[in-house]
């Protein structure tokens, strides 16, 4: 690697979501952010580049084969050709380091700490306090949603967002706790039609990601309601099953 492929390096990752470099020499660049968990190892390669990511997530490598699956030959080095590409892996990658369990909640209890330092004294367990801890939490849930969609409904494609809305599977008010609220994986990026759906359990998916109605509906012309047949999720985790075996079962109930 060569002093001008070492620079390019260090900015791609200052622009791109990792803005410290931890080390720079002929062999790798080691690149790191105060935002998220995650390290990238970049070296060079005949064709482009090779990243390896240290992460506290287990899961990320696994998320970023999403968008680059023809990129990986050895467990967690992914390959990519050109600047282009390796700046689209290393946004991507700070993107999905930063909601991954369990950063989302930890960016909730900073940002609830903050608010209700500013707050006077004597309001500590009110409503005012749990209302706080709703709108942060709303917020953080739905940037944790952005990221890991990509700023795109997680079945239509629709990417904007001015229509996109962070829909829990299990409802905020019946999560046990806050990793719980904030989990990028309970509940889906939705444009706001099947958002309204899903949040009254008018709609669900199945284990393969297939959109599902309740019995309610069934007698209902529902293209209007702008669900037509074949609608799916994008992709599914086998993080979301657990609350989608939950959501499912509150829809055999309406």
């Amino acid at each position: 690697m060569n002093p001008l492929q070492r620079t390019l390096i260090e900015k791609m990752g200052n622009d791109n979501g990792f803005e410290h470099v931890l080390a720079s020499d002929q062999a790798a660049v080691v690149l790191a952010s105060a935002k998220h968990p995650a390290r990238a190892v970049v070296t060079t390669t005949t064709s482009g580049f090779c990243a390896e990511f240290l992460s506290a997530s287990p899961v990320l490598v696994f998320e970023l084969l999403r968008s680059f699956p023809q990129t990986i030959t050895e467990p967690n080095r992914l390959f990519v050709t050109g600047e282009a590409g390796l700046a689209q892996l290393l946004r991507r990658a700070a993107n999905l380091s930063r909601v991954l369990p369990s950063q989302a909640a930890n960016e909730y209890q900073q940002a609830v700490a903050a608010e209700l330092a500013e707050l006077p004294a004597g309001l500590a367990g009110t409503e005012v306090e749990r209302m706080v801890r709703q709108r942060v939490g709303q917020n953080k849930f739905r940037d944790a949603m952005l990221d890991y969609w990509g700023g795109a409904c997680a079945v239509t494609g629709v990417a904007i967002p001015a229509v996109l809305r962070a829909s829990h599977a299990k409802p905020w008010a019946e999560c046990a706790t806050d990793a719980e609220r904030l989990d990028v994986f309970n509940g889906f990026l939705l444009s706001a039609n099947l958002d309204a759906l899903f949040d009254r359990f008018l709609i669900s998916f199945n284990e393969r990601g297939e959109l599902i109605t309740a019995p309610a509906l069934a007698e209902t012309d529902v293209q209007p309601l702008g669900i037509s047949p074949g609608m799916k999720l994008r992709w599914v985790n086998a993080l979301h099953q657990p609350y989608l075996t939950l959501h499912r079962e509150r829809l055999a109930q309406v």
